[in-house]
C-alpha cells in the first residue's frame, strides 16, 4: 500500500521580477495556482522587484493590461499559505507589509535562504 504523502514535495517559488512588463509574475502565479491542485507543499517568496506584485492598488489601464495583483488573495483558498517577503527588498522599496494585498511573513536574507535550504525544489520566476 503507498502512502500519498510520499510523494509531496516542498516547492518554493521565488518571484523576483516586478508584476508588469515581463511575463514572469504572472506565468509564475498561473504555476503556483496549476501546482496547489497537485496537493504539494508550496511557498511563496518575494524578494527584490517581485513584492512589487503584492502592492495594493496596482493601477494597469494606463498600460493596457488586465491587472492580475488580486489573484494572489485567491492563494489562501488553494492551500497557499506560506507567503514570505524579504524585509530588505521591502524597505528598499518603501514598502510595508501594510500596503501589500496579503499577509506575509517578513524575513530577513539569512531566514529566506534557510527556508531555500529546506526545499525540494525552488522555481524562480
Amino acid at each position: 500500500m503507498s502512502d500519498a504523502n510520499n510523494n509531496v514535495r516542498k516547492i518554493m517559488h521565488v518571484m523576483r521580477h516586478a508584476p508588469h512588463g515581463k511575463i514572469y509574475t504572472y506565468e509564475g502565479l498561473e504555476m503556483i495556482l496549476i501546482m496547489a491542485a497537485y496537493e504539494q507543499d508550496l511557498s511563496v517568496v518575494f524578494i527584490g522587484d517581485g513584492v512589487f506584485a503584492l502592492k495594493k492598488g496596482q493601477e494597469t489601464a494606463g498600460i493596457g493590461i488586465k491587472g492580475f495583483a488580486k489573484t494572489f488573495m485567491a492563494l489562501e483558498g488553494y492551500d497557499v499559505e506560506k507567503l514570505y517577503a524579504d524585509a530588505d527588498s521591502l524597505a528598499e522599496r518603501g514598502l510595508t507589509p501594510d500596503d501589500l494585498l496579503v499577509d506575509v511573513k517578513v524575513l530577513d536574507s539569512y531566514e529566506i535562504g534557510a527556508l531555500m535550504n529546506e526545499q525540494d525544489v525552488i522555481i524562480p520566476h
